[in-house]
């Protein structure tokens, strides 16, 4: 080999430009080479800029493709349309390199199209601009159902020009703009732009590609929903499937186990299906594991080697949802680790179609369990067969069952509020998937969680009220606190009593919390004689009153602090001095307070038995008042 033309093989290697590849010519006729050898070595060179040329090519459409793949986990991850079209538009500017991305949608009701995300825009009328159908470039993109380009905007007569819109792109500065439709069938539904503030020729290729995106970008607008973002990123998979296949050997590979992939997921497949797929391929052994991805995870999507094995995130909006693991096969080619990433990309969308699928069931069961307590009244037939279909024993004793996560943190804690809604969330997901296991119902209410759970062979509600709220605070790793009612039985049969049966939980539920047990489960049952009056209907109120009533209408009289002593002298053991330390008073303001109460309540109110209902009555007063939030 000439040593011209292991020139030529460093210039390749180097990825130097075009320019370079004239230097050894020069050199070979500065050195007086015959026209033989130069005629040679011109076709080295042409041969030369020829590989380049296709190396060139096969980095940019492997940069497409990574680009088209980065789209599909993006949209996997969002929720709602607005997420979705920033994503669409900054990944539209991502794809062409452009200074400027925007989308524009169509509005039947007033006939014309109106901006709606822009990236990359600095000027504010630009963003608020509406074109009338067929007006500008976007006008005719969008009455035409074609890609339009222009290299210089103001310079094109194709486009109806108005003042309004050269204002606008004017003012933005725009050059070169190129637009593509976003069709639903016949229909079009906006138009997605790439724009840049000189004029560019935008190639074929970049024109079919935003194409292509546009049409991805329109299936995720009319759906907007987690099905639509599967079945579009699956499209995105087939698509560049095609790519891969004109690819080298390791790239057939990945073709290969896309199409695999593509064909489980749309018959129904499940995520060890997926993994059995990829570790034929890979030639190696690769399983599903639930636990936390580890340096993957931190890694933003792309797979990493952890010892001998590689690890790829399964992950969706933010939550990992889990971790694809390669074993045997240590020594692995960029291509395959793209192709292990893939594998997780579709894990992760099968998770969530999952999770998708139960969640509406679990919705469900908790609008089943929302009529038995709002409408007792509604046909049991139907009530019935809705139970049915949720495999619900609607024949077995159940019992009502009130569970909240209690904090230490008072309104004084500043994250206390914020807090209050995600545990609300979390602990109604935990509750939900314990009433689907023990073929039970769920629902969020009062700031809470309500169950209906049937009892199994020998066990009370006291048993299943315990077992509830060590299975809730396992899983949430939180204590929660579960009041149980009496048993119902039949709850279809009799839905009036499942109101009565909540009401009775929410009481030992508050009775719990008030007796220091939070964290705990229990039935009235376990309350003793404060269980009693919690179940079975008797004159709390009027229990009270004939106990300790002249107390409280004495404060509420005077606004002293009568009752506050009462319960602060019976907590220090009935010692003044302790008393007056937790109340941080002087010893003689007990003294006083408390001869007051003898006025009040009689001169035996210190007596072993009308002590123990003194105590009673103050207990059962205070959770009167935390029921009803005085």
């Amino acid at each position: 080999m000439s040593h011209e033309h292991v020139s030529y093989l460093e210039l390749l290697a180097r990825g130097a430009a075009t320019e370079a590849y004239d230097r050894p010519v020069l050199l070979a006729r500065a050195s007086g080479a015959g026209p033989e050898a130069l005629a040679e070595l011109e076709e080295a060179k042409q041969l030369a800029l020829r590989v380049r040329a296709e190396l060139e090519g096969r980095r940019r459409r492997e940069a497409e493709l990574s680009a088209l793949f980065a789209t599909a986990h993006d949209l996997a991850g969002l929720r709602d349309l607005d997420a979705v079209l920033r994503a669409i538009v900054q990944r539209a500017r991502s794809l062409l390199g452009t200074e400027v991305a925007y989308l524009s949608l169509n509005d039947p009701a007033a006939g014309d199209t109106y901006m709606r995300v822009t990236e990359g825009s600095v000027s504010a009328r630009f963003q608020q601009v509406r074109l009338g159908m067929g007006e500008g470039l976007g006008g005719l993109v969008a009455q035409t159902a074609r890609p339009y380009v222009t290299d210089d905007y103001f310079e094109d007569p194709r486009f109806q020009h108005t003042r309004t819109i050269d204002a606008a792109v004017r003012d933005e500065g725009l050059v070169a703009i190129l637009g593509v439709p976003l069709s639903l069938g016949s229909q079009v539904i906006g138009v997605l732009f790439a724009a840049d503030r000189r004029a560019r020729v935008f190639e074929r290729e970049q024109v079919a590609l935003l194409g292509s995106f546009a049409a991805h970008a329109a299936v995720a607008i009319d759906t907007a929903n987690l099905l639509a973002e599967t079945r579009s990123a699956l499209a995105e998979l087939e698509r560049a499937n095609g790519i891969i296949r004109e690819h080298s050997g390791v790239i057939e590979r990945a073709s290969e186990v896309h199409d695999r992939l593509s064909e489980l997921v749309l018959h129904g497949g499940g995520v060890h299906d997926v993994a059995e797929a990829v570790s034929e391929v890979l030639g190696g052994t690769v399983e599903f594991s639930e636990e936390g991805a580890g340096a993957a995870r931190r890694a933003g999507g792309h797979a990493v080697r952890e010892g001998e094995d590689w690890v790829a995130a399964v992950s969706a909006g933010g939550e990992t949802l889990g971790s694809l693991v390669l074993r045997g096969q240590p020594d692995l080619d960029p291509v395959d680790q793209r192709t292990l990433e893939r594998a997780a990309l579709v894990t992760s969308l099968l998770l969530l179609a999952r999770r998708s699928a139960g969640e509406a069931e679990q919705r469900v069961r908790g609008e089943l369990l929302d009529d038995l307590l709002d409408a007792p009244d509604r046909d049991r037939r139907l009530l019935r067969e809705r139970a049915a279909r949720l495999r619900t024993d609607s024949e077995a004793p159940h019992v009502v069952l009130a569970a909240r996560i209690d904090r230490a943190g008072g309104p004084a804690d500043p994250d206390a509020a914020g807090r209050e809604g995600a545990d609300r969330q979390r602990l109604w997901s935990a509750a939900t998937h314990l009433a689907a296991t023990r073929h039970g119902l769920a629902s969020a209410r009062d700031g809470g969680t309500v169950l209906l759970l049937p009892l199994g062979p020998g066990e009370s509600a006291a048993d299943l009220a315990r077992q509830t709220a060590r299975s809730l605070g396992g899983t949430l790793r939180e204590p929660v606190t579960v009041g149980a009612s009496a048993p119902v039985r039949a709850p279809l049969d009799r839905p009036d009593q499942v109101a009565v049966a909540y009401e009775e939980a929410r009481r030992c539920l508050d009775a719990l919390v008030l007796l220091h047990r939070a964290g705990q489960g229990a039935a009235a049952e376990d309350l003793g004689f404060l269980g009693l009056l919690l179940a079975d209907g008797r004159d709390i109120d009027g229990f009270v009153d004939r106990t300790i009533g002249q107390v409280v209408a004495y404060d509420r009289r005077r606004g002293t602090d009568l009752v506050r002593t009462l319960d602060a002298y019976f907590a220090s053991g009935m010692s003044p001095a302790r008393t007056k330390d937790e109340l941080h008073v002087h010893v003689n303001t007990v003294a006083q307070r408390l001869e007051r109460v003898g006025r009040l309540l009689g001169p035996d109110w210190q007596s072993p038995s009308r002590a123990l209902e003194i105590q009673l009555a103050l207990r059962l007063h205070a959770l009167a008042d935390a029921v009803t939030g005085k």
